[in-house]
């Protein structure tokens, strides 16, 4: 699977629970999911997994979205 081709699927896994109102599931799996390809790999430690935990505490669905959709 191409690094684009992974993204793609992760986004899609975690928007499937965004659309169900579930920020912190929705979270989890983009991060999750994202650390299952080493051409995406945001480690513990990143500022992009802090932004995710963000989201993800805030409960905000707009703010989980612009987490999610945001990686290119």
């Amino acid at each position: 699977m191409t690094r684009q081709e992974h993204l793609d699927w992760c986004k899609k896994r975690a928007l499937e629970y965004l659309d169900h109102g579930d920020v912190s599931n929705a979270i989890a799996s983009m991060m999750s999911d994202l650390n299952k390809h080493p051409e995406t790999e945001i480690g513990s430690g990143s500022i992009l997994t802090q932004l995710g935990l963000r989201a993800a505490m805030s409960n905000d669905v707009n703010e989980a979205r612009r987490y999610i959709v945001g990686f290119n």
